[in-house]
């Protein structure tokens, strides 16, 4: 078991989660239970999986976890998309959540890569790069 307060996948997840919380707090009033109770779902998933499977007894449950991590951050990424195209984030705001998403992405792979005793990946898939 980990102590999961001491990861940093797991600060920058907390970092990215305020973000996230900060950003959605200018939305219209009724998306607060629309597209903003997604968002932040998603981005506090994003630690709280990473809490969980740090507390679980094995490598392999663990990196269960932070696959599950990863796929709440492809889902927030595809959210923050959305609500560029639909005028509520700005461009120069999307830029810099995409960059804070990529590089925490990064480091959950590359952990999780470690945690699995597997080589980690040359480059890797932005989540802006269209791949």
């Amino acid at each position: 078991m980990h102590n999961y307060k001491n990861l940093h996948i797991w600060q920058e997840g907390i970092k990215l989660a305020r973000k996230i919380y900060e950003v959605t707090s200018t939305f219209p009033a009724n998306e607060k239970f629309g597209i903003v109770s997604q968002m932040t779902r998603a981005a506090v998933s994003i630690p709280s999986n990473i809490a969980e499977g740090a507390g679980r007894n094995s490598k392999k449950d663990f990196a269960n976890f932070l696959s599950i991590a990863i796929g709440s951050i492809f889902e927030l990424h595809t959210q923050i998309a959305i609500c560029e195209q639909i005028g509520y984030i700005k461009e120069a705001k999307v830029k810099e959540l995409d960059e804070q998403i990529f590089t925490l992405q990064q480091q959950i792979t590359a952990f999780k890569q470690k945690l699995e005793g597997s080589a980690p990946r040359q480059g890797g898939t932005s989540p802006t790069s269209g791949e």
